[in-house]
């Protein structure tokens, strides 16, 4: 696994050289984003296996180079519960991220056989990998040079399967007759998103 470190932001030259998909994360101080934590990594895995780590400037968290790919609905982003890495993104970066696929919608709708539905139970299944998710709970808003490499390697594994695993479930969604319902609910994770920000973090459809 190939990972490269960047401050602020990836240059034009990687920003350019995406074509059709990206697999992308992010890591925060906290889960209580915006009110409360910040936007500390965001990472990203071309179609390649090349892993890029990006630290975003903390006072502006202006990447504009990034920015272009996020907003450019050409280049699919596939993520795992892209709710939170949406808002995270979208906040702080102040984009509008577009063309998503959204591994744990996908997983909730046409794996109905589980009620395991996070990243690593994926992992196991489509990739026969077993993940470690023990430095999830890290300081991730420390200088990028300073996180150690199981870090770097943590961070990256919540990227580097996401291509696969989407062909399977996509593959899952055609074969159930569930693509629509699918899409259905990307669309509707924009307004999902704005409710977060605005405080209505609940399920607004519970009676």
């Amino acid at each position: 696994m190939k990972i490269t470190k960047f401050k602020e932001d990836i240059t034009s030259e990687i920003a350019n050289s995406f074509k059709n998909s990206i697999a992308i994360d992010t890591e925060a101080t906290g889960l209580q984003i915006p009110e409360r934590d910040k936007l500390s990594l965001i990472q990203i895995c071309d179609e390649k296996g090349n892993v890029y780590i990006i630290q975003p400037n903390k006072k502006n968290f202006k990447a504009p180079n990034l920015v272009s790919v996020l907003e450019n609905e050409k280049i699919l982003k596939i993520g795992h519960f892209l709710r939170f890495d949406k808002n995270a993104l979208e906040y702080f970066l102040k984009c509008k991220v577009k063309n998503i696929f959204d591994t744990k919608i996908a997983s909730k709708i046409v794996r109905t056989y589980t009620d395991s539905h996070g990243l690593k139970n994926l992992v196991q299944e489509f990739c026969n990998k077993t993940i470690d998710k023990r430095q999830g709970s890290s300081d991730w808003n420390k200088e990028i040079d300073e996180l150690t490499d199981k870090q770097l390697e943590y961070a990256a594994n919540d990227v580097i399967y996401l291509h696969k695993i989407k062909i399977e479930l996509e593959k899952m969604l055609i074969r159930e007759k569930r693509t629509d319902i699918f899409n259905e609910c990307l669309s509707f994770l924009d307004t999902r998103v704005t409710l977060d920000q605005s405080g209505f973090k609940f399920d607004i459809f519970e009676h």
